[in-house]
């Protein structure tokens, strides 16, 4: 199944963080759409519908430290479906575990930490977009 290359799933428990990169995202790529889950569970929820409408996005930022099913649990749900482990995941946190970044660095899983200032969010926006080709 191919990937929707102008969808973006971010998964982050902060509105104002959600609001902020979706912003940045939408003016140094305004091709791509965003959608927001608000915690893992949401998002298995909107993965799962995507998948069955075969509308995969073309990219999952997931941030660590949120309710219901933290970021660590929902990467291993994604990871463990037979499609939805296609789709790429970047980790973007404010969470600064060693453990946590040895595990998705084992994983090849690039790894942000937040607080990202304004210049480097719209840099890591390009970058990000740039999966998505």
């Amino acid at each position: 199944m191919e990937p929707n290359k102008k969808t973006i799933l971010y998964v982050d428990d902060d509105a104002d963080d959600r609001e902020l990169l979706g912003d940045i995202m939408q003016k140094t790529s305004p091709e791509c759409k965003i959608m927001y889950a608000e915690n893992g569970l949401q998002a298995i929820e909107i993965l799962t519908v995507a998948k069955d409408k075969k509308l995969l996005p073309c990219l999952i930022i997931l941030d660590l430290n949120m309710p219901y099913l933290d970021g660590r649990q929902t990467f291993e749900r994604i990871k463990a479906d037979i499609i939805l482990n296609s789709v790429p995941v970047v980790i973007l946190s404010s969470g600064k575990n060693p453990a946590d970044k040895s595990y998705f660095g084992n994983a090849g899983i690039p790894y942000f930490t937040k607080p990202i200032d304004i210049v480097d969010m719209e840099s890591l926006a390009n970058n990000l977009s740039t999966l998505c080709e």
